[in-house]
């Protein structure tokens, strides 16, 4: 029988006495703050990716960029192939100008998928070729005292929004003339509050609160000097919210993949608000057995706080990945986050147990020794995983 081996002595060593690695929640609070007040919804990613960039050099990390910007950045280990991957999003949401509105303002749909509901009375910026327009987002009917009870019954819908925009404004023309086009970005403004308490509410939390603790599990990766087993690759994609993800970034040496996202704080959901949760499937279908189980005997070895879930309307990085043909095992570890695609709340401590868990996981060994081929023998293929003799292998809970 083939055991998952998820500590090396080491790791098995430090979870007895207590982590062995400090993480600096003060630069975890700074980057986020950062990354929320940088604008990059999709398909507008230049000016984060830049600034990621800037980071990475900072610690000293070697990355390099695909085309249109991607990021894959390297920790070394002792083994290069096969070697793993950790995956976040830098894009957000966002939208764009539909049409040009006789009455001065502009048609609005969205970039990504997020409700109409919440884009009411979003302050944002619109991005032209030649300039930047603020504004906001507004019903039809926005005022009670001319429509009365009228603004209560509109439907909650995209077609009935539009930007009205903060300039001398008032024709399709004047939108010309200042510049204004189909096809312009839209930024919703992020707004974030940070609460002393440790809540962070602002929105576009998704993903860049889990960009912010992978950055953070990185630094102590590199500030503790941690000899690593597995050459771990940090890759922050693009255009998550618009369905494409880690399809474009990876290559065929990773044979397992850890994707970092949020969790809905929900009635029904079991998302763990002031932990990590790790994922057992998501709208794309379950995750790696052996993954998953290998990440929750990590956290309880080093007792950080952590649940499970299973997400019915969601998909991550993780689903571009296997969907593009890469074979390989993959898992979800969340945030918390309440109100996911609107007005999104976190707290610091989700943050620093996901972090955590990414120092762990990047210590650990391969799963098995087979996953070092992409096609091999039967042997150390695992057994039969529904066995009692498994499940103890496993030490799980």
């Amino acid at each position: 029988m083939t055991e998952i081996k998820p500590l090396t002595p080491e790791l098995l060593k430090a979870s007895k006495k207590g982590r062995d690695w400090d993480l600096d929640m003060d630069y975890m609070v700074d980057v986020l703050n950062q990354l929320l007040t940088t604008p990059s919804p999709s398909g507008m990613t230049d000016a984060v990716v830049n600034l990621v960039c800037g980071l990475f050099d900072d610690l000293g990390i070697e990355y390099e960029l695909t085309r249109r910007g991607a990021i894959r950045a390297t920790l070394p280990g002792v083994s290069k192939a096969p070697d793993r991957a950790i995956v976040a999003h830098l894009d957000t949401l966002g939208a764009m100008v539909k049409n040009l509105k006789n009455n001065g303002r502009c048609e609005v749909v969205p970039i990504g998928h997020w409700s109409a509901r919440f884009a009411e009375g979003a302050r944002v910026t619109i991005h032209s070729e030649l300039g930047q327009h603020h504004g906001t987002i507004l019903p039809l009917k926005a005022s009670g005292h001319t429509y009365n009870k009228e603004i209560d019954t509109q439907p909650s819908s995209w077609e009935n929004l539009e930007i009205r925009v903060d300039r001398r404004i008032h024709s399709k023309q004047d939108l010309i003339d200042h510049s204004i086009n189909i096809g312009d970005t839209v930024v919703v403004h992020a707004n974030p509050v940070f609460s002393d308490d440790g809540f962070v509410c602002s929105r576009h939390l998704d993903d860049k609160a889990g960009v912010a603790a992978l950055l953070t599990a990185a630094k102590a990766i590199v500030e503790g000097k941690f000899r690593l087993p597995l050459e771990c690759h940090i890759l922050l994609t693009i255009s998550e919210e618009v369905g494409v993800g880690a399809s474009h970034v990876l290559h065929g040496d990773v044979a397992e993949m850890v994707s970092i996202d949020n969790g809905t704080i929900a009635p029904g959901q079991n998302t763990c608000e002031y932990g990590a949760t790790v994922a057992m499937q998501d709208m794309s279908g379950p995750f790696d057995w052996h993954l998953t189980r290998k990440l929750l005997t990590l956290a309880k070895a080093f007792q950080i706080e952590h649940s499970r879930d299973v997400f019915k309307y969601y998909r991550s990085d993780a689903a571009a990945a296997l969907e593009a043909g890469n074979d390989i095992r993959t898992a979800l570890v969340c945030f918390a986050c309440d109100a996911s695609h609107g007005w999104e709340r976190t707290n610091i401590e989700s943050l620093e147990a996901v972090a955590n868990l990414m120092v762990a996981y990047m210590r650990s060994p391969l799963l098995f020794e087979r996953d070092e081929m992409a096609l091999g023998p039967k042997e150390d293929f695992p057994v039969a995983v529904h066995t009692t003799e498994t499940e103890d292998a496993y030490g799980d809970d």
